[in-house]
């Protein structure tokens, strides 16, 4: 299979590594030429994981994504959710007939607070049945170092969806398969918003007994809003059924995807939206916060997608709307956090 990655930031450049590793020849879009030179004369990407050493031989590199689009059957989309409309610029639905897609996008537009899925419908006619998702818990670091990670690919064609995910497997790859399309995407945008508040409270000196009390409400909010919206098995303790083939349970909200992407996002030093609310809660702004980091947290931008679509739903999100006050409506993040303390249980 001809596959074609587009973007070049961290996750990218760990997913390009799992793939030509496995002997996969990938076709690599990367924005900038000056990047993209630097590449292929250092045989790794110096920006991000400067540690990873990249087999040339595997891999075709382009600043046209049209031709990245062109040669491949199967797409990786990993630009952050902000610049997603800009790098896919020129294309049209012609382009997208017969391709798959693989989205490893963790946050939602923010024109329009969707999900991928949809803008690619919209756009370029891409249906749902050729869509899928791979989703953590899984940071692009751990990846340089090999270190055992696990990854879930979601669909709603699981035999597509696991022939995808064998792509992936590898010995510090573990790769899980599931149906839940819109929830497994839905709960990677809200853990980077309930991470972010995690990096809120640590700037503000709250200490772990918080932090877990902190965590657990969230984990709880979050399914509550996916249920709202469709998602499947989110109920911690029961399981439907058992694989046949590997006798793992079926999911359910205490699998990885949900509950151990959020735990791992609001813990790990090597999450961004933690470090950005750790800055937040220290006193930067966000603008100063968004300069040193020199990355995208894309739990900034989820924050106020997730409270416009809530602003009709009404689910009961008083964690993430508070989160997104701090952000965007400028409550400072102290008062913010002295007034959660009374709402968590």
């Amino acid at each position: 299979m001809q596959i074609g990655v587009i973007g070049s930031g961290s996750w990218a450049t760990a997913l390009v590594k799992i793939l030509t590793q496995n002997g996969h020849a990938v076709h690599w879009w990367v924005r900038n030429p000056t990047q993209l030179e630097n590449i292929k004369r250092k045989r790794l990407n110096p920006q991000y994981l400067p540690t990873v050493r990249l087999d040339l031989s595997q891999l075709t590199l382009s600043v046209h994504v049209k031709e990245v689009v062109a040669a491949s059957e199967l797409l990786v989309i990993a630009v952050p959710s902000a610049f997603l409309r800009s790098s896919l610029e020129g294309l049209t639905p012609d382009d997208w007939k017969g391709k798959k897609v693989l989205s490893a996008i963790k946050g939602l537009l923010p024109d329009k607070n969707e999900l991928l899925n949809y803008f690619l419908q919209e756009q370029f006619g891409v249906a749902l049945d050729d869509y899928f998702a791979v989703l953590g818990p899984c940071h692009a670091e751990e990846v340089a170092e090999e270190k055992l990670s696990y990854l879930t690919f979601s669909g709603i064609d699981l035999v597509t969806t696991r022939q995808i995910a064998d792509l992936f497997s590898c010995d510090y790859i573990n790769t899980i398969v599931s149906a839940d399309i819109m929830g497994v995407q839905y709960a990677a945008v809200l853990k980077n918003i309930y991470a972010l508040g995690a990096g809120i409270a640590h700037g503000l000196d709250y200490g772990d007994n918080f932090l877990s009390v902190y965590i657990a409400n969230a984990a709880d909010e979050m399914a509550g809003f996916l249920q709202q919206f469709g998602a499947e098995h989110v109920v911690v303790g029961v399981h439907e059924r058992e694989d046949q083939i590997n006798h793992r349970k079926s999911m359910n909200y205490a699998a990885s995807v949900y509950l151990g992407d959020l735990l791992v996002t609001c813990y790990s030093p090597h999450s961004r939206n933690r470090r950005f609310g750790n800055m937040i809660g220290r006193g930067y702004s966000v603008k100063a916060a968004q300069v040193e980091m020199n990355m995208v947290a894309e739990g900034y931008q989820a924050s106020r997608c997730i409270y416009l679509i809530n602003d009709s739903d009404k689910s009961a999100i008083p964690i993430a709307s508070m989160i997104y006050k701090i952000l965007w409506e400028q409550v400072p993040a102290d008062e913010g956090f002295k007034a959660l303390e009374q709402t968590l249980i």
